[in-house]
């Protein structure tokens, strides 16, 4: 499996995302993805679904030393003494003593930055987690979360698919040795997989569009994808993306989709968002 190295930690290129997954299907698929091959599970205390995940990892074969496990901390939750509380909750869902990467789901409008990211720095020097990092977090929170931390920030997991530009983000983490860590990597399919650039060169590449988006977000330096699918043959398929490279020009050519900057999470909550 490709890893991406990050400020000390390093990650797998694809992970399996458990975002609206829930109960016996959640664990079934968990399992299922581990045998897979996956080393990389995403999921969150907002995602109602950490005590199936557990289940899921405790389940399989796989060691826990041997896959990166994340989870995150919702935002009504980022007050000192809160996210901490957050965070052992979430280790006792799970099944597990620590996991790999604790992350602040989403920034807080109303809670000072400086006090969750020092509480998620405290979290970690309690050991309940390997890495931090932060979640939809814009440029301007990201210089001031990564100026603030005395640790490391790893990466910054944001909605990114070729249907939306997030360049200024990508730079901003590199700039600062992080990852991005992709969510709704595949748009949702559809409108995406449909049309060129995508379906010709999935033609071209006797691959499956879902394999072309995948590997167009892996083949970029620092990104890592968590696509989600309950399709136990897609899951499948979503990993079985190292075996070819994009030419230079049809990573443009998908890079071109975007100029639509059509974003599928966007909430009250929400920052208001770079615009590239």
């Amino acid at each position: 499996m490709q890893t991406v190295e990050a400020n000390g930690a390093n990650i797998p290129a694809i992970g399996f995302g458990t975002w609206t997954l829930k109960g016996d299907q959640a664990s079934t698929l968990v399992e299922h993805a581990l045998a897979a091959g996956y080393r990389h599970i995403d999921t969150a205390a907002m995602y109602d679904n950490e005590e199936a995940v557990g289940r899921g990892i405790k389940a399989s074969s796989v060691p826990r030393d041997e896959f990166f496990l994340t989870t995150k901390v919702w935002h009504a939750d980022l007050a000192e003494g809160d996210l901490q509380q957050s965070a052992q909750s979430s280790l006792k869902r799970l099944g597990v003593d620590a996991v790999d990467l604790l992350l602040v789901h989403w920034p807080s409008k109303t809670i000072p930055l400086e006090e969750t990211i020092g509480a998620l720095n405290d979290a970690a020097s309690r050991g309940l987690t390997r890495h931090i990092g932060v979640s939809n977090f814009t440029v301007s929170q990201l210089k001031e979360a990564v100026k603030i931390s005395e640790r490391p920030l790893i990466c910054n997991q944001v909605e990114y698919h070729p249907m939306l530009n997030q360049e200024l983000v990508l730079g901003a983490c590199r700039a600062q040795g992080m990852a991005v860590v992709s969510y709704c990597p595949l748009f949702r399919g559809g409108e995406l997989f449909a049309n060129d650039p995508v379906a010709a060169i999935a033609e071209q590449y006797n691959k499956t569009p879902a394999q072309i988006v995948l590997r167009w977000q892996v083949q970029q330096d620092s990104v890592i994808a968590i696509p989600r699918s309950t399709n136990t043959g897609r899951i499948v398929e979503n990993l079985d993306v190292f075996d070819f490279v994009l030419a230079d020009e049809d990573m443009k050519a998908i890079s071109g989709l975007g100029k639509n900057n059509k974003r599928l999470c966007d909430f009250e909550f929400s920052p208001k968002w770079d615009v590239a």
